[in-house]
């Protein structure tokens, strides 16, 4: 049995329904392919490199940024993602119910 990516449950007024969600899609039979190099079969590493200085950079010097206009930055601390976090509930409350016909028909086209 494949592992719910979200554990929960359906809350409708004193109603309580236990939900579990998979994914609707699995690519059991991707591959995956390797960068080599092309003369000795090497792998290719990845380096986190300074575009200025041209020298690779160890994690404890990288910061998260938001490039709001061309070459300018906003940077972000884990405070900043702290309390910009929202509140996550384990219940999808059911607020109202509509009729299939009231429901766009795109949304059926992928599973969710």
């Amino acid at each position: 049995m494949a592992r719910s990516i979200w554990k929960g449950a359906i809350a409708f007024g004193l109603v309580n329904i236990p939900v579990e969600v998979h994914t609707a899609v699995r690519s059991e039979d991707r591959i995956s392919f390797r960068m080599l190099h092309k003369k000795d079969n090497a792998t290719i590493k990845y380096e986190r490199m300074c575009s200025k200085e041209e020298k690779a950079v160890p994690w404890d010097e990288i910061v998260k940024g938001y490039e709001y206009t061309k070459g300018k930055f906003v940077v972000l601390d884990d405070e900043d993602f702290r309390a910009a976090s929202i509140e996550s509930s384990k219940t999808i409350e059911i607020q109202d119910f509509v009729k299939s016909e009231e429901v766009d028909r795109r949304f059926f086209d992928s599973p969710y």
